[in-house]
C-alpha cells in the first residue's frame, strides 16, 4: 500500500467514525483507537504535504486564518418562509395549498425549526463550498469554519452537483460551556444559542469556531428531483444515507389536523430538546406540487413556518433607570432580577415613556410578567398585582436629567433634555454618526463609542477624524493591538469619501431618514445648495412635507451645527453628492415609481434599488394605481400578477438591463 493509499485508508476510516459518533451517536471503535488513527494520520501528512488536504478530518480543528469571507451567489435563492401564529393561520395555509392544486388531502413534513444560522452546502463528490443565506441571493463563503463541525460530511457518495440547506447551531451545553468559560475569563457572555453560532460561523480564524462545539441539523435536499426523488421525505432519508444529520424529531402528518397535534405535542416537548427551537415549519410533502403551488416574492406558498407564542416568565422589577438619546429623549427602563427568556437571560427591558408605566400600573418592587416580542427584544406585560405586599414603589417621573442635571421638557408623551452639550446625548450622535447607514465605520460601535469617549479621546462627532493622535495612548488599554487600532484609523479615513447622502444622514437631522438624505442629496448635489434652500423650495420636493422642511431649516439655522459643518469640511470629509445626475434625467426611470418583485441573477434586492434610485425611480415595495413599473425576476409572484391585472408596464431582467445600459 503507497502512502498516498494509506492517507486515503485513514480519513475514509475517521470520517466513518466522526459520523458513527457525532450523527449517529453509536461509535464502534473506541476513543483511543480514533485517536490512534487521527495521530497517524497527522504525521504522514506532516512526513507528506503533498497530500495534505483543507477537506481532511486531521483539519477540523481549523486554523485557517482569512482576511475576509469570500461572497457567494447562490445557484438557487435560499427564500425565507411565511410565518403562521395560531391555528387559524395553519388552516388558512391549508386552505390556499388546496386551492392552488386542486387536491382536497395532504400529506405535511412538520420538522423543527431550528433557532440558528441557515446554511447551504454545496458538493461534487467533495465539498465545494459552504455559504450563508446573506440577502437569500449572495452570501458568504464559511467553509473553513463548516469543516471543523464533526457531523458534516467533507464528501459524499455521489459525483454529481449536489446542494443541501440547513441550520447551523449551538447546542444548549455548548452555550452553558462555553459562556462559563467567557466567565472565568472576564469576557462578555454571549446571548442566546443563535448569537453564539452566528459569531462562531463568522470568525476569521478556524481555530476559534472549532472550539466552540457546533452542530448542524440539515433539511432541503434542493436539487433532489435531479436524482428522481420525488418526496421531501424521501430526499431527507437520502440525505441520512449520504451522512447527514437531520432531525428525527420530524414527522409525516396526514392533513392539518395531525400538524395542529404535533404543534402541540412540541410546545410542550420545547425545554426538554438539546437546542433551542422557535417554531415548526410545514412544507407539503410531494415536491411536484411546488412549481403549482409557486412563490411569491419572497417565500414558497407551499410551506410555512409556525411561530411558538412568547414565553412568558414572572420576575422582579428591582428598579427604574433612565438613559438619554442623541435627540435628548428620556427612556425609562426596567431593571430585572435576572431571569432566562426564549433562549437568554434578560436584565433590562425598555418602559418606552411616562404614560406607558402609568398606563400598567407599574411599582418598583413588583413582581411582573416579561416576554420577548417576537423572540427578539424584552417586553413587560403587567404587573402580577396578586404578589403585591404593600411595600412596592409607586413610580415618578424625573423632572432633571439623569447626566448633566439639567430641567427636562415634555411633549406629547415624552420627555427631553435639551441640553445639546450633554454628554449622553454626545455618545449617542457618535454612534449615529458612525453606524452602518450613516458614515459606515467599520470597528466604531456602541461599546468602543462609549469606551472612547470616557477615555476623552473624542468628546463630539467632529474629533472621530482626529482619533489617530490617540493611536498609543488607544494601543495600551485592554483588547487593542496596533493592527486593530490602525484598521479603525483607516476606516475613518475612508469614510470621508462617502457620498453626500451618508453624511447628512450622519448629522442627526430631524425627519430625515437614510431614503430623504439620498433624496436632498441627489436634488442638491452638495451641501451648500441644501443650506442656501429655503422652507418653500423644499416643500416643492416630493415627499418632503412641512414637519420635514422646518425641520431641515431649523438644523442648518442653528449655529452650533454650522460649525460642526465647517469642522469637517477641514477634516476634508466629502460633502457632494457623488451619484450621476445627467444619467438620471435622460433616464426611462426617472420619475417613475417602480416595484421590484421575484430574484435578479445580476443584482440583489438592494444593488437593484440603489441603481434605480440614482437614476431618478421612487421603488415602492407593493403594487398600486401608482405604479408606473414593475422589474420581474425570477419566481415573481403576487406583485406580477396584481401588475398584469392593472396593466402596469412589466420588464423582466434582460429588459432592465438593457434599459440601464
Amino acid at each position: 500500500m503507497t502512502v498516498e493509499e494509506r492517507i486515503n485508508e485513514i480519513r475514509t476510516l475517521l470520517e466513518k467514525y466522526n459520523y458513527e459518533y457525532y450523527v449517529l451517536d453509536n461509535p464502534s471503535v473506541p476513543d483511543a483507537e480514533y485517536d490512534r488513527l487521527m495521530q497517524e494520520l497527522i504525521m504522514l501528512e506532516n512526513e507528506h504535504p503533498e497530500f495534505q488536504s483543507p477537506l481532511s478530518p486531521s483539519q477540523r480543528v481549523g486554523g485557517l486564518v482569512q482576511e475576509e469571507f469570500a461572497k457567494v451567489t447562490h445557484k438557487r435563492m435560499m427564500l425565507s418562509l411565511a410565518n403562521a401564529f395560531n391555528e387559524d393561520d395553519l388552516r388558512e395555509f391549508d386552505k390556499k395549498v388546496k386551492e392552488g392544486t386542486g387536491l382536497d388531502q395532504f400529506t405535511y413534513m412538520a420538522e423543527m425549526k431550528i433557532d440558528g444560522l441557515g446554511m447551504s452546502l454545496v458538493y461534487r463528490g467533495n465539498l465545494l463550498y459552504a455559504a450563508t443565506r446573506g440577502d437569500g441571493v449572495t452570501g458568504e463563503d464559511v467553509t473553513a469554519n463548516i469543516i471543523t463541525i464533526k457531523s458534516i460530511p467533507s464528501h459524499i457518495a455521489t459525483n454529481e452537483d449536489f446542494e443541501i440547506r440547513g441550520e447551523v447551531f449551538m447546542p444548549k451545553k455548548s452555550l452553558e460551556r462555553l459562556n462559563k468559560e467567557r466567565a472565568e475569563n472576564g469576557e462578555p457572555l454571549f446571548a442566546n444559542a443563535r448569537n453564539a453560532a452566528a459569531g462562531s460561523i463568522r470568525q476569521l480564524d478556524s481555530s476559534i469556531a472549532a472550539t466552540r462545539g457546533l452542530d448542524a441539523f440539515w433539511y432541503y435536499f434542493v436539487n433532489a428531483k435531479d436524482f428522481g426523488v420525488r418526496y421531501h421525505s424521501k430526499a431527507l432519508e437520502m440525505a441520512d444515507q449520504l451522512g447527514f444529520k437531520t432531525n428525527p424529531e420530524r414527522r409525516l402528518c396526514n392533513g392539518i389536523d395531525e400538524v395542529i397535534k404535533y404543534i402541540e405535542e412540541y410546545t410542550e416537548k420545547r425545554p426538554s430538546l438539546g437546542y433551542d427551537i422557535d417554531g415548526v415549519v410545514i412544507k407539503v410533502d410531494d415536491m411536484d406540487l411546488y412549481d403549482r403551488l409557486g412563490y411569491t416574492a419572497k417565500t414558497p406558498r407551499w410551506a410555512i413556518a409556525y411561530k411558538f407564542p412568547p414565553e412568558e416568565v414572572v420576575t422582579k422589577l428591582e428598579d427604574i433607570i433612565f438613559t438619554v438619546g442623541r435627540t435628548g429623549k428620556i427612556t425609562p427602563n426596567a431593571v430585572l432580577s435576572p431571569v432566562r427568556v426564549a433562549g437568554s437571560v434578560v436584565q433590562r427591558a425598555t418602559l418606552h415613556n411616562e404614560d406607558f408605566i402609568k398606563e400598567k400600573d407599574l411599582k418598583i418592587g413588583d413582581f411582573v410578567v416579561i416576554r420577548k416580542a417576537g423572540d427578539v427584544i424584552p417586553e413587560v406585560v403587567r404587573p402580577v398585582s396578586e404578589k403585591r405586599t404593600g411595600l412596592e414603589i409607586p413610580f415618578e417621573m424625573i423632572n432633571n436629567c439623569p447626566v448633566c442635571g439639567l430641567p427636562l421638557i415634555k411633549k406629547d408623551a415624552m420627555h427631553f433634555c435639551v441640553n445639546p452639550h450633554c454628554d449622553a446625548r454626545k455618545i449617542e450622535s457618535i454612534i449615529h454618526f458612525s453606524s452602518r447607514d450613516a458614515m459606515d465605520i467599520e470597528g466604531l460601535g456602541e461599546r468602543v463609542a462609549e469606551q472612547f469617549f470616557n477615555q476623552g479621546f473624542f468628546h463630539n462627532v467632529e474629533e472621530i477624524f482626529k482619533l489617530y493622535e490617540h493611536r498609543d495612548e488607544i494601543i495600551a488599554l485592554d483588547g487593542w493591538q496596533s493592527k486593530s487600532v490602525d484598521n479603525l484609523i483607516n476606516a475613518i479615513e475612508k469614510s470621508k469619501e462617502n457620498s453626500l447622502e451618508k453624511v447628512l444622514f450622519g448629522l442627526g437631522i430631524k425627519e430625515v431618514g437614510a431614503k430623504m438624505a439620498k433624496t436632498l442629496a441627489r436634488k442638491y448635489q452638495n451641501i451648500d445648495n441644501l443650506i442656501a434652500a429655503s422652507e418653500e423650495e423644499l416643500l416643492e420636493i416630493a415627499d418632503v412635507g412641512p414637519i420635514v422642511a422646518r425641520s431641515i431649516r431649523n438644523y442648518f439655522s442653528d449655529e452650533r451645527n454650522m460649525e460642526l459643518i465647517n469642522a469637517l469640511k477641514e477634516q476634508h470629509v466629502n460633502f457632494d453628492y457623488l451619484g450621476s445626475t445627467s444619467t438620471a434625467a435622460n433616464s426611462y426611470f426617472s420619475g417613475k415609481t417602480v416595484v421590484l418583485t421575484g430574484t435578479l441573477s445580476k443584482y440583489g434586492r438592494k444593488e437593484a434599488t440603489e441603481l434605480l434610485e440614482n437614476l431618478g425611480a421612487k421603488v415602492t415595495g407593493s403594487v398600486s394605481k401608482a405604479t408606473d413599473v414593475v422589474i420581474a425576476g425570477v419566481e415573481a409572484g403576487s406583485k406580477l400578477d396584481k401588475a398584469h391585472a392593472l396593466g402596469i408596464t412589466v420588464l423582466d431582467e434582460e429588459e432592465f438591463l438593457a434599459l440601464l445600459g
